[in-house]
This record gives C-alpha cells, sequence and structure tokens, in this order.
C-alpha cells in the first residue's frame, strides 16, 4: 500500500466531494462510493421531478408507500423533531417560498406567515410503511441526506477493509486514524472569511459536520439573515452563533446537532455544554468556545 492515500475528487450535493483512501485498488471502489452519493442525490432532490422526495411531496394529500431506507431517515427526522423540542422541522423548506437570499430584500410578514401555514410535522400521517403529508406541505431533507450519504460511504469503506476520510461538500466522517497511527487534520471555514481555516481539528474517528450563518445570508440595514430559519417564526434566530462543528461517531447526528445548535440562539453554547458533545462555537463576534477549542492547533477568535 502507497505511502498517501488514493484521492477522488467529484461534484455532488450541492459543492466539492473529495474521497482520500488508503487502498491499492483501482478506481473501482471509488467508482462505487461516488455512485452511492449520486443514487442518494438523486432519489431525495427537491430539484429533480422524478425523485422520490419530488414524487412524495406531490402525493401530498394521499398516502404514499415509502422503503425501509426512507422511512429510517423519517424516524430520525421525527426524533430530531422532538429532542429538540420542534426546533429541527423537516416541513421547514417551503420557507424558500418567502425568502429569497439572493434578493438582498426582507420578506413581507403577510407573505411569510401564509408559508408558515404549511409548516408542521406533527401533521405529517405515519403508518407503517406508508406517509401521508398534508394538501399543501413539503418535505425536505436537504439537511440530512448529504449526511447519511458520509456515513453511507464510511460503511461501504469498512466493508471493504480500507481507512479513509469522506468530505462530501463539508460533511466529514473517517473510518479511523491514517494507517501510521496519526489523525487526520481537518480545516473548520472561518465564518467571516471564506475560503480560509479558522481552525484545524485532529479526527481520528468518528465524523465532524458544520452549520453556520455565512453559506447562504444577506445582510440587510447591516443586519446578517442566514437560511437557518426558526420554524415557529419563519425569521432567523437573533444573536445565534456564526458556526457551529460538532464531532460525533455519525455525521448524520452531528449534522443534525449543528442545526439546532443554530436555532437555539444564545442558548447554543449552554445547550452543547449540556449534551457533552465535543464542539467548537463561534458567537457573533467570533469568539471561540466549546471543548474542541483546545484540541485545534490553532483557533483564530479575529
Amino acid at each position: 500500500m502507497s505511502g498517501e492515500p488514493r484521492q477522488h475528487h467529484f461534484r455532488a450535493m450541492g459543492g466539492p466531494c473529495v474521497l482520500s483512501v488508503y487502498t491499492d485498488c483501482e478506481s473501482g471502489l471509488m467508482d462505487r462510493l461516488e455512485a452511492e452519493v449520486r443514487r442518494l442525490e438523486t432519489k431525495y432532490s427537491r430539484f429533480d421531478p422524478d425523485s422520490l422526495l419530488s414524487r412524495m411531496n406531490r402525493s401530498a394529500g394521499d398516502w404514499f408507500d415509502i422503503d425501509p431506507e426512507t422511512a429510517g431517515l423519517l424516524d430520525f427526522a421525527d426524533q430530531c423533531f422532538r429532542e429538540s423540542e420542534g426546533l429541527f422541522d423537516i416541513t421547514t423548506g417551503v420557507l424558500r417560498r418567502a425568502w429569497d437570499f439572493k434578493s438582498g430584500r426582507l420578506p413581507e410578514q403577510r407573505h411569510l406567515n401564509a408559508v408558515l401555514s404549511a409548516v408542521g410535522w406533527p401533521r405529517v400521517e405515519r403508518r407503517g410503511s406508508r406517509i401521508k403529508i398534508p394538501t399543501g406541505m413539503e418535505l425536505d431533507l436537504g439537511g440530512l441526506v448529504k449526511e447519511f450519504a458520509a456515513d453511507r460511504l464510511l460503511a461501504l469503506m469498512a466493508e471493504a477493509d480500507v481507512s479513509g476520510l469522506v468530505n462530501l461538500a463539508g460533511d466529514i466522517g473517517v473510518t479511523g486514524p491514517q494507517p501510521d497511527g496519526t489523525p487526520w487534520l481537518v480545516g473548520i471555514s472561518h465564518p467571516r472569511r471564506p475560503g480560509q481555516a479558522a481552525a484545524t481539528l485532529p479526527l481520528s474517528s468518528g465524523a465532524l459536520a458544520t452549520s453556520g450563518d455565512y453559506e447562504r445570508f444577506m445582510v440587510v440595514n447591516g443586519r446578517r439573515y442566514c437560511h437557518i430559519l426558526h420554524p415557529g417564526t419563519g425569521w432567523p434566530v437573533p444573536g445565534g452563533p456564526a458556526s457551529v462543528t460538532i464531532v460525533t461517531d455519525h455525521c448524520l447526528l452531528a449534522g443534525a446537532l449543528t442545526t439546532m445548535a443554530m436555532l437555539k440562539g444564545k442558548e447554543a453554547e449552554s445547550w452543547l455544554a449540556g449534551l457533552g458533545v465535543p464542539f467548537l462555537l463561534f458567537d457573533e463576534q467570533l469568539t471561540v468556545s466549546g471543548t474542541l477549542a483546545s484540541r485545534s492547533p490553532r483557533p483564530h477568535s479575529q
């Protein structure tokens, strides 16, 4: 086996993806891993009218049969809804009908109120392998599928008995340390300096996900409005973190927790500390906190 991992680059899930795998195999493994990402992207894309998700949303008002993989994702979404006291809600995707972050204009409250009437996960009915979405409502699994895909790739790599790192547009997982025992070094994006790392974290196991107010946002009258919206108000939570990074055993859980933390606003740090998960948080003033801050070779607060 070579001293350096083989790398495979492609674009999917809304951004650049990199697979770094220690293997002597030819490209067949990399092709299979990429194919799994594209399978999930195609299956759950809200942009593809033929995707399972689009067909499920078009069935609103009627019962729709779902497969075990989809049922598992919806079970996890339901658990997240309950654990977050309603903050994590996969029906909030419809809020994009009111928000246009490229326009630089805030939505009118009356328009937002009309869209909010279509938000509310508890109104979705489930009976075994069937689901019934209320008329006018949509499900959006964009906050779960990329992280789920990362976990799937790690499982496939483990089955192939290879070690490596998965980076799906910023959601990262590793099968373990590198063959020489050293951890992987993962850069965390600076929330105010595009293309610059704010910190570097060593990762020897598990997965890492980051949420922030810098991916899709607009600034109006000096105030930043990001795309992570409260399901009750339809507005971003004021005073929340600039970014949150969490390390857990599974990328799916890490991604969900970062979203919940963003929606906790000013309570995010104390909430994460109470959970006991390793995290790195940049607040509005870009002050760094969290248990991962001490593990980073170079955290920056300016």
